[in-house]
């Protein structure tokens, strides 16, 4: 079903299509030189329970053209993450009892995202409150790098709306339905319903570019631009699907892409790799299958755009 023919929500908020022409305002920055050129991605996140997230997301980055990456996860899992992503740094970080990472880390991340071009907060954080306060101990002393607060790492904007507005619009936050239903204090039917409002109105509040959905996906920005990716894939709903989305956002933005850009990029690559793993059976591939997907959905969108 395409944006026009959507409920009068989506008409009424001017969605442009998510499609490769809105890809063509942005040109993917040059993959040539080194990895130094490429930028670098720190990747904060994961617990005793949950170290596979980061693993997706970081290696998302590296998948999307990001030169380096770090991952900053709890101790107890840090060499199993370090053994199975050898192409990343891996810094281990104090941890809780419940095996979260402890607030004392942040003095470490804080000097982590230093080098870095794009910080990924939050995949893996399994426990609400913990992540809030360690997101209070990091995000207000955040400086130069783009951020993108995804998962329980939007605890943080649950309790302080407007808690990214020093990072001057280099920010994105990417909740799903249930995180963006909570951070706004609505119910999830709410959201639901009336999708793409509700995304302004935290881009507006929070002075930052989201990315959320289900099976529709919509970026909205802080100036009230809006896009809508309509092509339902079942087979995307999955666990460690957004991390993949998130790591590759961050790669971008890492390369240089404005957080807008590198949310639109992020998004149309995420689904593509998703529709070229659909053309074998529309649900049970896994997350981590799309990772070896982005580099050629990557390569045949900027075909694409040269020769159309």
């Amino acid at each position: 079903m395409s944006a026009t023919s959507r409920p009068s929500e989506l008409r009424a908020a001017e969605a442009q299509a998510l499609d490769l022409r809105a890809l063509g305002r942005w040109p993917l920055p040059d993959a040539g030189g080194g990895k130094e050129g490429r930028g670098q991605v720190l990747v904060v996140g994961g617990s005793r329970r949950t170290p596979g997230s980061v693993l997706l997301a970081a290696e998302a980055a590296l998948r999307s053209g990001a030169g380096k990456v770090q991952v900053a996860t709890v101790e107890s899992v840090a060499v199993a993450v370090s053994v199975a992503l050898p192409e990343a740094l891996v810094c281990p970080l104090p941890e809780t009892a419940q095996g979260e990472i402890d607030r004392g880390a942040a003095a470490t991340i804080l000097g982590l995202a230093e080098d870095s071009e794009a910080v990924l907060l939050g995949p893996g954080l399994t426990d609400p409150e913990s992540a809030r306060v360690l997101m209070e101990h990091v995000v207000p002393d955040l400086r130069g790098p783009v951020a993108v607060l995804d998962a329980l790492a939007m605890a943080y904007l649950t309790a302080h709306r407007d808690g990214v507005a020093h990072l001057d619009g280099r920010v994105v936050l990417s909740p799903n339905l249930v995180e963006l239903a909570t951070t706004l204090q609505v119910d999830e039917d709410t959201v639901a319903g009336q999708l793409a409002q509700r995304s302004q109105e935290l881009a507006r509040t929070a002075g930052a570019v989201v990315v959320t959905g289900g099976e529709q996906t919509v970026v909205s920005t802080v100036q009230g631009e809006v896009w809508l990716l309509d092509d339902p894939l079942p087979g995307l709903g999955s666990a460690g699907s957004g991390d993949v989305k998130a790591g590759v956002i961050a790669g971008l933005a890492a390369r240089g892409l404005e957080p807008e850009a590198a949310s639109v990029w992020g998004v149309h690559l995420h689904h593509a790799a998703g529709r070229r793993l659909a053309r074998q059976a529309p649900v049970g591939f896994l997350a981590r299958e799309l990772l070896p997907c982005l580099p050629g959905v990557m390569r045949d969108a900027q075909a694409a755009l040269t020769t159309g």
